[in-house]
């Protein structure tokens, strides 16, 4: 059976991950994520679209992208930054081959039943992911997450982040957004405590 078309269109916000190959820990290595965060800066200046979000676990990675033109679709823009990690990684390791287990697997945002909700949950639970896993114990001390972009108003990732219109509306001033998006945080914690 073909496997379903993916909707690629232009002014919506994709949460999209992709797992490693046999799901190893390929991407723990720090050199492989500054690889990785490499890839995604040459996707930002080929490609328009917007980095809202991304963090990197051991054996996969999770990216928030809201793309700009149609011609700059979803699918374009993973395949590059895929294939560019691939490449670098294969470059420094002598092999070939691919590093994914299959196609990267996204959602939209904005077709979910209520997308800012959605969404502002979304990036704490992109960002627990390290946590989830044991690496870290709090989502702010990830080195290659992007949460502190939406707690800091000063802080300089290495990488381009563009806060995501939810966010914005969330407040007049960069501390009511943070207040309030603090809350979805709670939010995620009681739901962590509960499982």
């Amino acid at each position: 059976m073909p496997r379903p078309l993916r909707i690629c269109e232009p002014e919506l916000t994709y949460h999209c991950y992709s797992r490693c190959i046999e799901l190893r820990n390929i991407l723990s290595p720090d050199f492989v994520k500054e690889m990785a965060i490499e890839s995604i800066n040459m996707a930002l200046e080929k490609y328009s679209f917007e980095l809202v979000h991304m963090e990197f676990v051991e054996n996969h990675f999770h990216i928030v992208i809201k793309t700009l033109k149609k011609d700059h679709s979803i699918s374009k823009i993973m395949q590059f930054i895929k294939a560019r990690i691939t490449e670098k990684y294969n470059r420094m390791h002598g092999r070939t081959g691919t590093l994914w287990n299959e196609r990267f697997k996204c959602k939209i945002v904005e077709h979910s039943e209520d997308p800012v909700d959605y969404l502002l949950w979304l990036l704490w639970y992109i960002a627990y992911n390290p946590v989830r896993k044991r690496v870290i114990r709090d989502p702010r001390e990830s080195a290659y997450g992007t949460i502190r972009v939406y707690l800091e108003e000063e802080y300089k990732p290495r990488i381009k982040v563009t806060l995501h219109q939810y966010f914005v509306d969330l407040g007049n001033s960069f501390s009511e957004r943070v207040k309030r998006f603090l809350d979805y945080e709670d939010q995620y914690r009681r739901h962590l405590a509960s499982l």
